[in-house]
């Protein structure tokens, strides 16, 4: 289930984000697994091929980035969860 991401009032033309394969590709797998776990080592096997240190530090600027392009929609957060991945919060309209 996806859904139109808007960033912040205006038009999606004023506020478009270009993203790059391996965003986009990371923001898949989080759109995939809405409010659940994506495992850490899943998400670098899936989009790296790699399950390493090096990887996954990489990983972590594309999830900073993530977080600032989403930062303009506070119904949706990414959170670390400690030593097993990530979440993509999205807040339902009942609960927004």
């Amino acid at each position: 289930q996806l859904r139109i991401l808007t960033f912040a009032k205006g038009t999606p033309e004023e506020h478009k984000a270009k993203l790059s394969p391996k965003e986009a590709q990371l923001l898949r797998l989080f759109a995939l697994n809405i409010n659940d776990i994506l495992p850490r080592s899943e998400a670098l096997t899936k989009i790296w091929q790699d399950d390493n240190y090096f990887t996954a530090r990489s990983m972590d600027v594309f999830v900073t980035k993530l977080r600032k392009y989403l930062s303009l929609d506070a119904d949706i957060e990414i959170i670390n969860i400690h030593g097993n991945g990530f979440r993509l919060l999205v807040k339902s309209e009942s609960e927004a």
